[in-house]
């Protein structure tokens, strides 16, 4: 209670005033009210500190898997990729057999992954993580297969099992210590080549203007020809390799023009256009020339124009050529003579020459070649079933899935 006094010259008087009271009660309420509020802000504020700790671990924690994702991504398609380059080496070589094929594509996959680490660790590859098989281009599948295997399939892991879960960083507070990951990759080379594109200007296609019959072609991949050379130790020597040889050389064929000169490029091909179409192999200009893409048509078929015989000019030129791998185109018929010969196409395929004879007599003239696998470029691929695909001619290997 406050009173007041007054005076009035002799007496004094006291009077209460209640406004004082009260206020001096809502001073001292306000003083507690807000004691409160900076209790309950210091409460808050260490919520929001802790929710703001928990949330950067998360973060973090998220951004380390991501990373580590990406890194075991860029893992499996580095080793699909030289896995599949690696059966491709095999093939070529005359390895068959899916255990011998998928025992050097796991080979060579671990050895890429040991150089590109997951969370600055090599991973490596399990037992069946690594498969040999086929790859449908027109249906996007991939299988395991023993039978035209073109493709490999690798699945890169962390887990338990193979190469431990990746660890996490904040795993006391998010109460995740771990984290299982893992990818596919599939990489696979094509043999449906329906042609080629026109080569960048300064580059060419490695295919040379001389055709040989379907027939002939077959017989050499079946093993029914002759095996008089060998190519061993990158050169080529007298006897056997088990890769069985076809001549050129258009003898005792039993009908004229059956194998021959093909005219690519500007009509009527001089004999300085062969020789250089055999050492540098076909041009842009040679492409734009024709008049026609060097493709197959819808029925799966290109008619070229030629000549029949392989002319004794252009001898030196494929003598340098010994040892060295081209493309040839396959025929299935030829129609006319000479000049007025025009052949249909219905393949391209890879060949390594062996030997070359173009003088003396006749029956001892040869362009001798082996079926070998090889790799062409600028190609166009056309899965719609409409033609046979090349037994020894590939595409680069790439990234399909």
């Amino acid at each position: 209670m406050l009173f007041i006094a007054t005076f009035d010259g002799k007496t004094m008087t006291r009077i209460q005033c209640p406004f004082a009271e009260v206020h001096a009660g809502k001073t001292y309420q306000r003083a507690s009210m807000a004691r409160k509020r900076r209790g309950a802000a210091a409460v808050f504020g260490l919520f929001l500190m802790i929710s703001l700790l928990i949330l950067t671990a998360v973060t973090m924690d998220l951004g380390t898997i991501r990373v580590a994702q990406a890194e075991l991504q860029r893992t499996a398609d580095a080793a699909a990729m030289a896995a599949c380059w690696e059966m491709y080496e095999r093939q070529r070589a005359g390895v068959s057999g899916s255990v011998m094929l998928q025992e050097g594509a796991r080979e060579v996959a671990n050895e890429i992954s040991y150089h590109n680490t997951v969370a600055q660790s090599a991973t490596q590859f399990g037992s069946d993580d690594v498969q040999v098989g086929q790859y449908d281009g027109s249906a996007g599948e991939f299988s395991s297969s023993e039978f035209n295997q073109n493709a490999v399939s690798v699945l890169a892991r962390r887990e338990s099992a193979v190469n431990g879960e990746l660890p996490l960083f904040f795993g006391s507070l998010t109460g995740r210590d771990t984290q299982s990951l893992r990818t596919t990759a599939t990489a696979a080379m094509f043999s449906a080549i329906s042609g080629f594109n026109e080569p960048k200007a300064g580059k060419s296609l490695n295919i040379l203007p001389f055709a040989l019959d379907l027939p002939s072609w077959e017989a050499a991949v079946a093993g029914t020809t002759s095996d008089k050379y060998a190519y061993q130790n990158d050169s080529v020597q007298r006897g056997s390799d088990g890769v069985y040889e076809v001549n050129l050389y258009p003898i005792g064929t039993g009908a004229p023009g059956n194998r021959g000169t093909l005219d690519i490029g500007g009509a009527n091909n001089s004999t300085e256009d062969l020789a250089r179409q055999i050492l540098h192999g076909l041009s842009r200009q040679d492409l734009i020339e024709m008049g026609k893409p060097l493709t197959f048509d819808s029925s799966g078929k290109l008619d070229l124009n030629g000549d029949t015989g392989i002319s004794a000019g252009i001898k030196d030129e494929l003598a340098t050529l010994v040892g060295k791998t081209r493309i040839i185109p396959i025929f299935l018929q030829v129609q006319g003579n000479g000049d007025n010969a025009t052949y249909t196409i219905v393949r391209f395929e890879g060949v390594r020459i062996l030997s070359v004879k173009l003088t003396g007599a006749p029956k001892r003239k040869h362009v001798m070649v082996q079926p070998t696998k090889i790799v062409a470029r600028n190609t166009t691929i056309d899965y719609s079933g409409t033609f046979s695909p090349s037994s020894h001619l590939v595409t680069p290997v790439m990234l399909v899935q």
